[in-house]
């Protein structure tokens, strides 16, 4: 009798615990339900892959085992067929670096050296245009200059500078390059004659620092909408097109300052210089085996 009643008493526990278990369960989800948030997805699916991506570290190389390295200087112009991606306008690179410096997740320099970061103020300054304009009070009958701040857009940004280093490894007898730096350049036009002037890069960023974050973002590709291209991949894949306008020399000349302005053959001699250099990086490891 004791039996039966110690077992009807932990049938009758079982059944209690099963039911408050079954009270405070979550709503169950089926193959016919729908979470709320991938109800109106503009796409087939929500792509997770390239926010879960992390990029691999370098692979660490000794200062022994560097026989030879150059720094070189490239521009890239975002107007270029090739380019045409840095100017895509959803999320063009432009946004993503002000995206990173507004939340904090890289740090800006002022020198292509990376030795004097910019404050904050400085960064506000570098990312927006101080604009004055004459305004007509026609209650006193003054002119007042009214002072405007406007935010540069990506659609200000041309061109961008680009640093990197190649160099030769000996331990896996190959020629290698890493981009140290990246930079936006701003057009500088006169104010009267609104012609081209110049033009300025206005931060640069410390590429390995930033290219975690790179590889968070992806980058439009024409054929295949799904490929999951990201910055860091372009920028490692060097799938962009650029203009060698500086190489390392005891002169720190760019390539631009060897020719004469004055001459109408400089333009091309610029161009046949900045080809020759590259050549130059090409041929570098063919020349070191013998066949």
């Amino acid at each position: 009798m004791k039996t039966i009643n110690l077992f009807l008493t932990l049938l009758f526990v079982g059944c209690v615990t099963f039911l408050n278990a079954q009270g405070g369960a979550e709503e169950i989800i089926t193959e016919s339900s729908e979470p709320s948030e991938d109800m109106y997805v503009d796409d087939i699916v929500s792509k997770r892959l390239i926010v879960e991506n992390r990029v691999l570290p370098y692979e660490p190389i000794r200062e022994a085992d560097l026989a030879w390295q150059k720094r070189v200087w490239r521009v890239l112009d975002t107007r270029e067929k090739m380019n045409l991606p840095f100017r895509y306008p959803e999320k063009p690179l432009f946004s993503v670096f002000r995206e990173m410096i507004e939340n904090g997740d890289i740090t800006v320099f002022e020198d292509e050296k990376f030795s004097t970061p910019l404050t904050a103020e400085e960064v506000e300054k570098s990312l927006n245009r101080i604009d004055t304009s004459v305004i007509f009070d026609y209650d006193t009958y003054e002119e007042k200059v009214q002072v405007v701040k406007s935010e540069i857009s990506w659609e200000d940004i041309n061109r961008f500078r680009v640093k990197e280093m190649w160099f030769f490894d000996e331990e896996s007898s190959r020629l290698k390059v890493r981009i140290l730096g990246i930079a936006p350049e701003r057009d500088v036009y006169d104010d009267e004659t609104q012609e081209f002037k110049y033009s300025l890069p206005l931060f640069w960023i410390y590429y390995p620092e930033a290219r975690d974050y790179l590889s968070k973002h992806r980058v439009f590709n024409e054929n295949n909408d799904m490929a999951p291209m990201t910055w860091s991949d372009l920028f490692e894949s060097r799938f962009f097109a650029s203009v060698i306008y500086k190489s390392s020399n005891v002169l720190d000349l760019r390539v631009k300052d060897m020719f004469d302005p004055a001459k109408e053959s400089s333009k091309i001699d610029i161009l046949l210089e900045s080809k020759k250099i590259k050549s130059e990086l090409f041929n570098f490891e063919h020349d070191l085996w013998t066949y």
